[in-house]
């Protein structure tokens, strides 16, 4: 058995080979088979580097790598549903902070990034609890709390509050923002810079919200109607998923707006400024007349608006083609 790399996987670990790649040096038989105190030295045994490495694949099942170790491991099954993702390390969760955030071992803070689960109050004063967050937390810990997961990252990878931002995945392969949203226990929530999988989590939130499972048998995350627009101001300053139909695209200055009513000072907007354009096509006045869900923050300007930065915000209604 010849190798073409220096390097080789085996048991999880990165192991030298010599120069001609023939031997592995000094590998710990306590780190395979218990602790033993001996140490093996093999150079130049073609035959004993394969067994190594094959006895090395018939117990990773049943071994955790050190804290932190990249790992050669198999992408996981849900992998093949989202090909943009990268692996990183492998840790164990030791605490769940709320419905889409965790704790590892290594003393860092995870943030299950493009999902937002009902939230906690987590301390703070005068925070209203949203319906459900108790529940979303429970399911993320029977999830993931004590076990292994593997961090795999499809854009940015630290939010400004020093958070990892990355998709968890089991070691049996299930994905955990997969899973929340399946069960209805988050609605997706995506970032310009963090947009990987998108599609692939509006469909399992569909499926979930179809079914009227965990957050959407609740009148508190209904998805609201673009008109009329009275009914949206009283939800200043929350998340919300609209629908409705684009009556007009209008272009001022270096920002344009969707317009949803006849009238743009008291009806329903979508806002998409100068640096965010780039993002979305140019002929944005094809939209006029297209149904369409958007999901963001509520904001109240000439009448309710959203703030559009990334194409994954939309969801065009009674078709299947994208941007």
């Amino acid at each position: 058995m010849l190798f073409s790399t220096h390097w080789v996987f085996a048991i999880g670990r990165k192991l030298p080979l010599s120069p001609t790649g023939l031997g592995l040096r000094q590998l710990p038989v306590n780190k395979v088979i218990g602790p033993v105190s001996a140490w093996i030295s093999v150079r130049r045994q073609h035959v004993c580097v394969g067994a190594v490495l094959l006895f090395g694949l018939c117990f990773w099942g049943g071994v955790l790598p050190a804290q932190g170790e990249t790992v050669a491991v198999v992408p996981p099954p849900d992998t093949a549903i989202c090909e943009r993702l990268t692996a990183d390390t492998r840790w164990r969760v030791t605490e769940i902070v709320d419905g889409d955030t965790v704790l590892l071992d290594n003393g860092r803070e995870v943030r299950l990034v493009g999902l937002q689960a009902p939230k906690l109050a987590l301390g703070r004063r005068h925070f209203q609890e949203w319906p459900l967050a108790t529940e979303a937390r429970d399911a993320l810990g029977e999830l993931v709390n004590g076990q292994a997961v593997t961090l795999y990252f499809g854009g940015r990878e630290e939010d400004r509050h020093g958070r990892i931002l990355a998709h968890l995945f089991l070691d049996d392969g299930r994905w955990v923002q997969g899973e929340m949203l399946a069960q209805g226990l988050a609605r997706v929530y995506s970032f310009p810079d963090n947009r990987a999988c998108i599609a692939d989590m509006l469909a399992k939130e569909r499926e979930a919200r179809d079914q009227g499972f965990g957050i959407w048998s609740l009148a508190y995350y209904a998805i609201r109607a673009a008109s009329p627009p009275e009914a949206l101001l009283t939800l200043e300053d929350s998340f919300q998923l609209v629908e409705g139909r684009v009556r007009e695209v209008a272009r001022v200055r270096n920002r344009v707006f969707l317009n949803f009513g006849e009238n743009w000072r008291d009806d329903f907007t979508l806002v998409i400024s100068g640096p965010d354009r780039r993002r979305f096509p140019a002929d944005m006045e094809s939209w006029v007349g297209r149904d369409v869900r958007v999901r963001g923050w509520i904001d109240a300007y000439n009448g309710p608006e959203i703030r559009l930065t990334h194409p994954e915000q939309l969801e065009w209604l009674g078709d299947t083609s994208s941007f």
